[in-house]
């Protein structure tokens, strides 16, 4: 979870700062209206219009780089790093739409606290929800060139 929050973290402000940049420019540039601010910056801070455009901005990023990568290959580049994958407990492909239930349920984290009080099963919450499985792999079946 650490390696992919450091990924998503660097997503999140890459894409904060293509949006806040375009914003910059279109204030600058005469695309969108002042308001009577002097600088841009000022405008973006005391809007909370512009501030929940870059918000769900980062956000789509963030949630398309979890759902990319789970939909290419069931794993993200931290779980490559550990050799966890994500396989479908039931005779249906992993579609995107369990995808983004699995996203929606990890609840930025938390649903896989439930992996420790789950004995039996070690399933979190997402896991549940989508109808998914974390597995780790064995070394040759994590190997690069099957990605």
């Amino acid at each position: 979870m650490v390696y992919d929050a450091l990924v998503a973290v660097a997503v999140g402000m890459c894409a904060a700062m293509v949006m806040i940049v375009t914003l910059i420019v279109m204030l600058k540039n005469g695309g969108l209206d002042m308001q009577g601010f002097a600088e841009p910056a000022d405008l973006i801070q005391a809007s909370t219009g512009y501030k929940l455009l870059i918000q769900s901005w980062v956000g789509l990023w963030v949630a398309g780089f979890f759902l990319w990568f789970w939909k290419r290959g069931g794993q993200t580049l931290g779980m490559r790093a550990w050799r966890l994958r994500i396989f479908s407990t039931v005779e249906e492909p992993v579609t995107m739409t369990r995808l983004i239930t699995r996203l929606v349920g990890s609840l930025f984290g938390l649903g896989t606290l439930l992996v420790l009080f789950d004995v039996k099963e070690k399933q979190s919450l997402q896991d549940r929800l989508a109808k998914t499985e974390v597995l780790k792999l064995s070394k040759e079946a994590n190997d690069h060139k099957s990605w």
